[in-house]
């Protein structure tokens, strides 16, 4: 997943400002193109994948920034916020507000629900199984990214490293005033970044991708916060009720930038 194309998975970018002190410093830093991933990083990122996926469940915010170049070379960047509930094996509810769309996606274990809260219209899939299948699903079907999907599979780990050829640890920094574990990745079509709470509680913080060999290296990055890892969940969060007047359509399409179009049809 982590080495999709743009097209397909525009939620992936965000730029990340640098001074010009900050980048002779990081000259400074282990070289990573032929050493692989140095075991203090692959360490960290371990430690995070087991203990998210260990977690029966959890919630969290999410600040998301898109970035897209447009026909005339000019970067934007498209901001977006997000609310998870996941209970693991099979439970996932998310409420994600952007530019261009106010949508939920709720799942059950069995079906499937996009629903569309500005134009009142929703599709459902039938999606039997666990919320990576559910992830998957939502992907396939329509072409949207959970924020931070690759994050969120039971097994992050081997989703995140598939087709990595380096990694590094480059210290400690700060996220939303927390100490974090700052990790830097490269595969062939994208490089990552992962910041990674430090002490007993490996949460990750923020993580941007930047697509490379796309023009003007465009990037995806999500901030998460106020994650809760022990919340009082009742069953009626990932049940789907239509509300009054609320029209049932077979596909809600993805726009250019990756958010669901209300009233497609």
């Amino acid at each position: 997943m982590i080495a999709k194309q743009l097209a397909s998975h525009i939620v992936r970018r965000l730029l990340l400002g640098g001074a010009v002190v900050t980048s002779l410093c990081f000259l400074a830093a282990p070289a990573m193109s032929e050493q692989g991933i140095d075991p203090e990083a692959d360490k960290i990122l371990k430690s995070m994948s087991t203990y998210l996926g260990s977690l029966p469940a959890f919630t969290m915010a999410a600040d998301i920034d898109n970035e897209i170049v447009d026909l005339e070379g000019q970067k934007l960047q498209l901001s977006s916020a997000a609310a998870i509930t996941m209970q693991r094996p099979g439970k996932l509810h998310i409420h994600r507000q952007g530019a261009y769309a106010d949508v939920e996606i709720l799942f059950d274990g069995d079906a499937l629900t996009l629903y569309g809260k500005g134009k009142n219209v929703y599709m459902q899939l039938k999606s039997p199984g666990d919320i990576d299948h559910a992830i998957r699903t939502v992907e396939s079907e329509t072409g949207l990214d959970a924020p931070g999907a690759d994050l969120l599979l039971e097994n992050a780990y081997a989703n995140l490293t598939e087709g990595v050829t380096s990694g590094a640890h480059l210290g400690t920094a700060y996220v939303h005033g927390i100490e974090c574990h700052y990790l830097t990745f490269r595969a062939p079509k994208v490089d990552w970044q992962l910041w990674v709470q430090t002490g007993k509680t490996p949460l990750p913080m923020k993580y941007i991708i930047t697509t490379k060999w796309v023009t003007g290296a465009p990037q995806y990055s999500v901030r998460f916060r106020d994650w809760n890892v022990k919340p009082k969940i009742t069953a009626n969060q990932f049940t789907f009720m239509a509300p009054a007047g609320a029209k049932k359509i077979d596909e809600i399409p993805v726009n250019a930038v990756g958010e669901l179009v209300e009233g497609g049809q």
